[in-house]
């Protein structure tokens, strides 16, 4: 193909590669290179493949396109203003606008510097870190499988990912491409930009792997392409993805970086730094591009709306149509759809959280957890998931007729079955999220480290995953210091915008489900015990149902108290006991249950005062985990009981004692606290 050719195929690839340039030199930042040799690629999937209506950007059964390397992200933003994507079912206004692009990176733009899922219709996912967006991708996947199986074909759709060297370096991927191939995911399209390039320069400084016959081996179909320019073979390989029935598809492009440029072409110097107005000035002219700075000729976008806006609003008519039929034939399936995808709660939904009667020996709170968890999943048609490889342990597995396994033979199941793989299963979390599902993920809560990412991600994009966290502190007892969490709970804490729930015993476990299944807008996390706690008197302390706010009086005195005693999950039952010690020693204390220390802080001041009042600076924090995180409530004159160090192995109820987490030791801080 000739580089200055003048088809409109070529005008349309041009004008992704021009607006890319463009807009990276206009903000003097971002990665020009790929979006010019990724143009064809894009164009290919969204003007010839995708099931898409620019129109309708929000319909269920879309096809996904995921930008995994989310660096190149003006790929993306120039593909939706050039593809006339609007901004919201019905809308009239771009997605993206041309003065969008040109405040690329800037602040309040919705083209920043690597997409974000909320800021425009299109993203489809918050991709940057790399190597998420192609996990996410395998969620997406799951879920348009799991929708057919459930209901019917017409919900079913493909996914695309674009991926890099890098995704393709970071072991996400490969859980994730794992994972994908097990599961025979035929809906899933990986497009491999094998361009050789990364920042400190040719990939043969640090990756030497045969990516085809390392996704051959992992059950994966592979297409090879030589020319990234070369459109029909492109579209020959999106076909045969289409037509591959029993596993995903990897198509490996071979690219050249800023392709055109005269100078910077298949160099890491166009990587992640603006061309320069002479060398854009060079390439535009290689390509034969007449145009002003950031315009784009009307035929370009009469030729997408030639193509996928007039294909995308057959495919959305014609589904409507199927859904229209489906629904008069399958009524109360296609109300299960529907309630489902709204996002809302069923009514009735928690009307089976189960209570628990006092109990000094009590449960762990994984095992009452796992009651709740099916009481609320039996109710909430979307609610699906599974743990890496500790269901077991973890007592996350559902139980109840009908709820099944994923498998390649039946796609239905509601358990899933992660394998030893946290990174990609709370990625993949994240993908099924975005796409209306309600998943859950599970592990021992030290492994959380493995996923972090992955939640922070989900924190970023407000996506309800929930996360359940077994074996929470040095009461895993005997496995030792590498299998107890110590610092976890001040880790996840420190993440913005995710909810974190430590429930003191099995009426607060429903409690924290309940609280966690009404928010929307972000990840909760419940942080549950291996050993026994007891099950408290609900007649003697307080109804549990104060773990919604965060923190709430369980047991107090009469007039203001002396000091305040606050604990978290399995040392909640040392507060009550050294509450009762302080109280039949004469001491005005006050037991607080704190299941959540971010819900509290979204409290009014008046609640918050109310609970922990200004005017008594006698207080103790009691947590088997570090200190950091309680000294905004501990203020200057509060003690703090819990770790100071790693764990160690031997029995719990011996770490306990030796790591001076008892109730005398309660009782001693909450005295030298009042004598401050």
């Amino acid at each position: 193909m000739s580089i200055s050719t003048t088809s409109i195929e070529q005008l349309s690839i041009n004008a992704i590669r021009t607006l890319s340039m463009d807009a990276v030199q206009q903000a003097n930042s971002g990665h020009p290179g790929t979006p010019m040799a990724l143009a064809p690629i894009a164009y290919t999937i969204w003007n010839k493949h995708l099931k898409y209506d620019p129109a309708n950007p929000h319909w269920h059964a879309r096809d996904r396109f995921v930008l995994s390397c989310g660096h190149a992200s003006m790929l993306l933003y120039s593909t939706l203003n050039v593809a006339g994507v609007k901004k919201a079912d019905g809308s009239s206004e771009p997605s993206i606008t041309l003065e969008d692009i040109k405040n690329f990176r800037q602040l309040h733009s919705p083209c920043a510097g690597h997409p974000e899922v909320h800021e425009a219709a299109g993203i489809e996912t918050t991709t940057g870190p790399l190597g998420q967006g192609v996990a996410n991708s395998v969620g997406m996947a799951i879920a348009g499988k799991w929708q057919a199986a459930r209901f019917d074909d017409i919900f079913g759709y493909d996914v695309y990912a674009l991926c890099s060297d890098g995704d393709l370096m970071e072991g996400i991927s490969t859980e994730a491409a794992s994972t994908a191939g097990h599961l025979k995911l035929s809906n899933l399209c990986w497009v491999y930009d094998d361009n050789k390039i990364t920042i400190e320069g040719d990939t043969d400084l640090a990756f030497s792997e045969d990516i085809a016959g390392k996704f051959r081996a992992m059950g994966w179909h592979v297409i090879d392409i030589e020319d990234a320019n070369d459109v029909a073979a492109l579209d020959k390989a999106f076909t045969e993805f289409k037509q591959t029935t029993d596993k995903p598809t990897l198509i490996v492009v071979h690219s050249i970086i800023a392709w055109g440029a005269p100078t910077k072409a298949n160099t890491h110097g166009a990587h992640g730094a603006p061309l320069g107005d002479d060398e854009i000035a060079a390439t535009k002219a290689a390509y034969g591009w007449t145009c002003d700075k950031f315009e784009v000729p009307a035929e370009v976008y009469e030729h997408f709306n030639a193509n996928l806006g007039a294909r995308g609003a057959e495919a959305k008519a014609k589904w409507d149509a199927d859904f229209e039929k489906f629904s008069k034939e399958n009524a109360d399936k296609a109300a299960t759809w529907s309630s489902i995808m709204s996002g809302e709660l069923p009514a009735g939904w928690d009307a089976d959280i189960p209570s628990f009667p006092a109990d000094a020996k009590g449960v762990a709170t994984r095992a009452s957890s796992g009651k709740v968890l099916n009481a609320i999943a039996a109710k909430v048609p979307g609610m699906l998931g599974g743990s890496a490889d500790l269901e077991p342990s973890t007592k996350t597995g559902l139980t109840f007729e009908g709820a099944g396994s994923f498998q390649p033979d039946t796609y239905c199941g509601r358990n899933f079955h992660f394998g030893i793989r946290e990174h990609a299963m709370a990625a993949i979390g994240n993908g099924m999220a975005l796409c209306g599902l309600r998943p859950y993920v599970s592990t021992f809560f030290v492994f959380s480290d493995y996923l972090r990412p992955s939640l922070r991600l989900s924190a970023i994009m407000g996506a309800p995953v929930l996360y359940i966290f077994t074996h929470d502190s040095i009461g895993v007892g005997e496995d030792g210091p590498t299998h107890q969490p110590v610092e976890h709970l001040a880790a996840i804490r420190a993440i913005p915008n995710v909810a974190v729930f430590r429930p003191g015993d099995s009426n607060e476990v429903g409690e924290c489900y309940k609280t966690a299944m009404q928010l929307t807008d972000r990840p909760s996390v419940l942080v549950l015990t291996r050993q026994n706690l007891p099950t408290l008197d609900r007649e003697k302390y307080a109804c549990p149902s104060g773990s919604s706010k965060g923190a709430y009086i369980l047991a107090d005195c009469e007039g203001t108290p002396e000091v305040l005693l606050m604990g978290t999950g399995s040392e909640l039952s040392l507060v009550v006991d050294a509450y009762e010690k302080l109280t039949a020693d004469g001491v005005k204390a006050r037991a607080i249950s704190v299941p959540c220390l971010e819900l509290f802080y979204e409290q009014d001041a008046e609640y918050q005062k109310q609970v922990m009042p200004c005017d008594v600076p006698a207080r103790v924090a009691v947590e088997a985990g570090i200190r950091q995180c309680w000294d905004r409530l501990l203020g200057l004159q509060g003690e703090f009981v819990g770790m100071k160090s790693f764990g160690a192995s031997a029995p719990a109820d011996e770490l306990f004692p030796y790591f001076g987490i008892t109730t005398d030791n309660v009782v001693e801080a909450a005295k030298k606290s009042i004598g401050k």
